[in-house]
């Protein structure tokens, strides 16, 4: 049986600073129960890249997710942001003994508190804003199912007390792949030589 091709998708990390000082809060989106990838699961904003993400990025799969970030946000979240806010942070590639795969960009993105979030009530059913150490506590005690890197995500987020602090690490901090030798993730995507580092 051959290996599934990878499916270019983005994500995005929503974040705003907590009520209560020294924390962050992150977007977490309940996908429908039965949507036959993670249904039932809590997840950041983020889809598939479509043909049409590709039109006027030169044919760059990393232009073409950032536009389709900013579009899977709005679609699932009903929040506007905006290319430049986003920083790229992550690659992860699905296994390849799994029926369905994605190789999907990572990235950050802070809002305000005053930020309304909308769901589609189809695709997702609930959103949640919730700092990393409630969401990994509530899965940790299976009240909510999160996919392996969402988890993983918020573990690296877990001890950052602002969204400013959150940025300056984001900014500072290499980009995480998996796996780390994945050939779906090329920096030449992002208009970099192969190499020079993304």
């Amino acid at each position: 049986m051959s290996e599934m091709t990878p499916v270019p998708a983005a994500t995005v990390v929503v974040a705003r600073d907590s009520a209560t000082q020294g924390s962050i809060e992150i977007l977490l989106l309940r996908r429908n129960s039965k949507l036959v990838f993670h249904g039932g699961h809590w997840v950041f904003p983020g889809g598939r890249v479509d043909q049409a993400d590709f039109e006027g990025g030169e044919g760059l799969e990393y232009r073409a997710a950032l536009k389709a970030a900013v579009r899977e946000t709005k679609e699932e979240a009903g929040l506007d942001i905006g290319e430049s806010q986003l920083i790229h942070t992550a690659h992860w590639t699905t296994p390849p003994h799994l029926p369905r795969r994605f190789c999907t960009w990572f990235f950050m993105c802070p809002v305000p508190r005053t930020a309304t979030v909308v769901v589609d009530n189809d695709e997702i059913l609930e959103h949640r804003w919730i700092t990393p150490q409630a969401a990994l506590a509530a899965s940790k005690a299976e009240e909510i199912v999160l996919p392996q890197p969402t988890k993983e995500t918020l573990k690296g987020i877990a001890q950052i007390s602002s969204v400013k602090a959150l940025l300056d690490w984001a900014a500072s901090t290499p980009v995480h792949i998996f796996p780390d030798d994945s050939p779906f993730y090329r920096p030449q995507e992002m208009g970099y030589p192969l190499s020079e580092p993304c």
